[in-house]
């Protein structure tokens, strides 16, 4: 095994190691994290990509089986001493929507930013059934990391230095994710007036 090839293994182990500490414990840029493991895949070896991607759906798949976990054994309690629950409310009317549009709901949640604790707290303690949600999740984690991937891809054919490339797929996640929650927080105001007004 050559220098450049052990180097990639142990870069790919740390990606996923560093997706899967992100997804139990969200304060790590899991996705900016991605996308600058493409953008250095294409400087460095173009045939990495399928490594980032994997390294990336693993970490993240690994993180969100442990979420669950926890959340169906160990309940209430354990989410809210991990901090992961806070407000029971928006818990419950994510509990409805899961039980309407199950597959959708997993699919989308990894996909919005701060949309996916919520919604493994809603499908954990609800007792939603393991195996369903492990394959579910498997497709989530999946279409994620390839969502981030393209980030970083786009900030690659944008830039030649890999590091613009890593700063510029950086700030297109920083901009997608405050952009995501602007939206959020404007929609969740505009329900809030809506059911004041009625």
């Amino acid at each position: 095994m050559s220098g450049d090839t052990r180097f990639d293994l142990w870069y790919l182990i740390a990606l996923a190691g560093a997706v899967l500490v992100g997804a139990v414990l969200p304060v790590l840029p899991t996705g900016a994290a991605v996308s600058a493991g493409a953008v250095l895949a294409l400087h460095n070896n173009p045939i990495g990509l399928g490594g980032v991607l994997i390294a990336g759906m693993a970490g993240a798949y690994a993180g969100d089986l442990i979420v669950y976990a926890g959340c169906r054994f160990g309940g209430e309690r354990l989410a809210k001493r991990v901090g992961w629950l806070r407000d029971n409310a928006s818990l419950d009317a994510l509990r409805v929507r899961l039980d309407a549009h199950e597959i959708s709901v997993l699919l989308t949640s990894r996909l919005i930013p701060g949309g996916r604790v919520p919604v493994l707290l809603a499908a954990g303690l609800a007792g939603y059934p393991w195996e369903r949600f492990a394959l579910v999740d498997l497709a989530a984690s999946s279409l994620w990391a390839a969502v981030y991937m393209a980030i970083g891809l786009l900030g690659y054919a944008l830039f030649d230095e890999p590091w613009q490339g890593v700063l510029a797929a950086i700030v297109l996640v920083v901009l997608v994710t405050v952009l995501s929650s602007l939206v959020q927080r404007a929609r969740r105001k505009r329900a809030a007036a809506k059911s004041d007004s009625e």
